[in-house]
């Protein structure tokens, strides 16, 4: 099997976009674009403007994420 080489960062919500997309303020200053995970639609776990998040993201995309929970 294939390695998971996917990178976890902390992240915070600024904006609400549509289709469950959130812009990011991630480490390190940068802003990305964010959708939930599919576990977090499924079970209706909201995010609002301001909470802290955990992002998964792939190290060949830097500018998109998944937001995989909510802190």
């Amino acid at each position: 099997m294939a390695e998971r080489s996917e990178i976890i960062l902390i992240g915070e919500a600024l904006e609400a976009l549509p289709n469950a997309t959130f812009r990011l303020r991630v480490e390190g200053g940068r802003e990305i674009l964010g959708h939930l995970s599919g576990k977090m639609r499924k079970f209706r776990i909201k995010v609002l403007i301001g909470d802290k998040v955990k992002v998964e993201m792939t190290p060949y995309d830097d500018t998109k994420g998944r937001i995989i929970q909510r802190i």
